[in-house]
This record gives C-alpha cells, sequence and structure tokens, in this order.
C-alpha cells in the first residue's frame, strides 16, 4: 500500500511539472495611469448690485441674469452717469414710480415728459414666467410696440397692493391670460401678491430685470408724494444711481 501511494504521488507530481513547463508564465503588463482633467463648473455670475439714491432715501437693487439684454445696457448707463439727476416723472400710487427719462433732467415744471430715450433702438423683451411684477420689481418701461420691445432707457419700479386670491384670478383671467394664454401664476407668486402685493396685471407684458432688495419703505415715501395731472410730483423726486460691485 505505501508504494502504490507512492507510486501515485510521484506520478502526480512527474504530470504537474510537464504541465508547468507548457504553460508559459503569464506577462504581467504594467498599466499607465491616465491623468484625469478635473471637470470645471463654470460658477454661476453673481447679480450685479445698484444703488439708487433720492431725496426720500436709498434702494437697493439687483439686476437678474436672466435678462441680459436689459441688465447689460442699464450697467451701460449707469457707468456713464446717465441716470444722475434724472427725475420720477410719473409717480401713481399702488402702482409704481417710473423715471429716466433723460429729458427731465433740466425740464421746467410744465414741460411733458415721457417720451425720452438713450441712443440705440429699442431692447428685444426678455419676459420670462419666473419674473413678476411683486413689490419692488425693477421694469422696463416701454411703448404701444407689438414686440413688447423696451424703452433704451425708462423703468418703473412697483409699489402695488395685496391681492386676495379672487382678486388675483380675476386680473388673470381679464388681463395676464390675453397677454399670454400659456402662462399661469405658481404657487409662489400666488402668495407672494397676496402677502407682499404688486401689479399683477402688468406680468407678460412688460420685462421685469431685477428687484429692490432694500429699501422698499423708499418706494412707499415716493408713491405717496402729492402729484398734478399728468402724475408728476409736484415737488420734483431726483436720483442717481451707482454700482456697489
Amino acid at each position: 500500500m505505501t508504494r502504490y501511494f507512492l507510486a501515485i504521488v510521484t506520478c502526480v507530481a512527474l504530470i504537474a511539472a510537464k504541465a508547468q513547463t507548457k504553460m508559459p508564465a503569464k506577462k504581467v503588463v504594467a498599466t499607465k495611469k491616465v491623468a484625469t482633467a478635473p471637470i470645471k463648473i463654470a460658477p454661476t455670475p453673481k447679480e450685479q448690485l445698484v444703488e439708487i439714491s433720492t431725496n426720500y432715501g436709498v434702494m437697493i437693487a439687483k439686476l437678474y441674469n436672466q435678462t441680459p439684454l436689459h441688465r447689460d445696457n442699464f450697467i451701460k448707463l449707469v457707468q456713464q452717469g446717465f441716470y444722475d439727476s434724472l427725475l420720477f416723472h410719473r409717480v401713481i400710487k399702488e402702482f409704481m414710480i417710473q423715471g429716466g427719462d433723460p429729458t427731465s433732467k433740466y425740464a421746467t415744471d410744465t414741460t411733458r415728459l415721457g417720451g425720452g430715450a438713450a441712443p440705440g433702438e429699442r431692447i428685444p423683451a426678455e419676459i420670462q414666467t419666473g419674473l413678476y411684477h411683486k413689490k419692488g420689481a425693477l421694469a422696463a418701461a416701454r411703448d404701444g410696440n407689438p414686440a413688447k420691445a423696451s424703452s433704451t432707457c425708462q423703468f418703473y419700479i412697483v409699489q402695488g397692493k395685496r391681492y386676495d386670491s379672487a382678486q388675483l384670478q380675476t386680473t388673470y383671467n381679464s388681463r395676464v391670460k390675453v397677454a399670454n394664454p400659456d402662462f399661469s401664476f405658481s404657487a409662489t407668486q400666488k402668495e407672494v401678491y397676496e402677502r407682499i402685493g404688486g401689479t399683477p396685471q402688468l406680468d407678460q407684458s412688460y420685462t421685469v430685470f431685477g428687484e429692490v432688495i432694500s429699501g422698499l419703505d423708499v418706494i412707499d415715501k415716493i408713491a405717496s408724494v402729492q402729484t398734478k395731472p399728468g402724475d408728476r410730483p409736484l415737488l420734483d423726486v431726483r436720483m442717481t444711481i451707482r454700482l456697489l460691485n
């Protein structure tokens, strides 16, 4: 039994030895590590802040990056000092305060205002569903052109008033839906119009390109001044605007 066992072991050893001689050794190939460049994510551009100073106080507004044509045009005019000493020439309580007419700088008390413009063509409309006329909204004035293109310089800031759900629905049916049948107020927009207020009747008809983030009380003060026929304040309300960043 012992020989038989040893013989078997010997045979197995010989077979294994032959197998090892026939099987070539595997070559180990060194793999090179491929360096991968890190994924670069473009930073979100900061929103431009502007300071609007008046004889009733100071407002800070931010300009939306979603409306680059209006943003860049406004920045250009501010850099030029275009708005300095111009008037808020049209003021309607619970609605808005409007300014930016270059003819208002040296206007007499009887000068008719509102028709002035900066050099250049109208700014193409940048009306968006997420940008709306809540209190403090900064928007571009325009004439009645069908493309809803904006004035090259005139703007308004919304005061507005609060709307309950029934009033908001009526406004939507009579004004907003006519301007854009595919638009409807979001839950957030409804809540803001009920809690803070605004001018929802202007939504989808004018380009909103920014909002006042500090100094909402200044809007209220200007909107409350005494006016004469044509909605011009009895006492001039002048502005200066500068960039903050």
